[in-house]
């Protein structure tokens, strides 16, 4: 019997590590994006490349879900197509904010996210957060300041505090997807495809506007195989692949830790940066690093 028990046993944790290692994977392409975003992407071409990116993806989403697409009603749609506003502003923020920053300050800075959405709870709740996680948002923020200073102690860059907006942005998103009664009970494809078909609306009309850059099909004209790639990367791996593997793992694991998995994704943007970006930050933004990273663990911790 207890030979027979064995095996099952084993494979316990083969099965776990089956259903984490997708998970690991969306962290690892995720927290590269940034590099990938960066390397495709001018301040003329960010409307061109976001249009491109998602319209590439939505009518994938769409064939995907059509039947539970058209099942969604008025208000759900309507709450959809809020916060599908509220994300076109995020990747707003986070494509200019990467242009003008590093992908190893992205990838950190946006990672304060994790910090910044329990402290709004506490807020809108009137309650206070725990010491624990007040230290930890301490030691987190200390570090983004270190890592935003490697090259010396000044105001911080355009790009940085784009990447904080983003960051707040993201922060309201999660808040807004709480709070809009509508949408909790939604199919969660066809709520992420209304979301990402109102964000393609909003860059498609910007990119209609004079003195918004170059339109997409000029942007798309001027792409090399390397740009192709980097475009097909941010669509297909961190945008479908992503979405699906989420769907696909929260069935089969836990939603902490599905949580916890994709929480690393700030160490991957750095290790992506540093490793292929040839970025350099310095001992002042290494520690910075390390702080970030440190803080928004133990506050991923404290405030569970």
């Amino acid at each position: 019997m207890t030979t027979l028990a064995a095996p099952s046993s084993a494979l316990a944790p083969r099965r776990a590590w089956l259903a984490d290692l997708p998970v690991l994977l969306v962290a690892v392409v995720w927290g590269g994006s940034y590099l990938a975003a960066k390397g495709i992407t001018t301040t003329h071409t960010v409307i061109a490349v976001l249009v491109l990116r998602f319209a590439l993806v939505l009518p994938v989403l769409v064939i995907a879900g059509w039947s539970r697409l058209r099942a969604l009603s008025a208000p759900q749609l309507r709450g959809a197509g809020a916060l599908g506003l509220v994300l076109g502003g995020i990747f707003l923020l986070e494509t200019y904010g990467v242009v003008h920053t590093s992908a190893t300050n992205a990838g950190l800075i946006i990672s304060l996210t994790m910090i910044l959405t329990p402290l709004a709870e506490s807020a809108v709740r009137r309650t206070a957060p725990s010491p624990a996680f007040l230290g930890a948002a301490a030691v987190s923020v200390a570090g983004v300041v270190l890592l935003t200073q490697g090259a010396g102690f000044t105001a911080p860059g355009l790009g940085d505090l784009l990447i904080l907006g983003a960051a707040l942005a993201r922060t309201l998103h999660v808040l807004l997807m709480a709070r809009i009664k509508a949408v909790q009970d939604a199919d969660s494809l066809s709520l992420t495809t209304v979301q990402l078909g109102s964000a393609v609306l909003v860059f498609a009309v910007l990119a209609a506007l004079p003195g918004t850059g170059a339109s997409p099909w000029a942007a798309a004209a001027d792409f090399g195989v390397a740009q192709w790639a980097g475009l097909a990367f941010l669509s297909v791996f961190c945008t479908l692949f992503a979405f699906f593997v989420q769907m696909w793992a929260v069935r089969r694991t836990s939603p902490s830790r599905v949580s916890l998995l994709l929480g690393t994704e700030p160490l991957w943007a750095a290790a992506a940066g540093i490793a292929i970006g040839g970025e350099h930050i310095g001992a002042v933004g290494l520690t910075g690093v390390v702080l970030v990273l440190a803080g928004t663990a133990w506050g991923r911790r404290a405030a569970g």
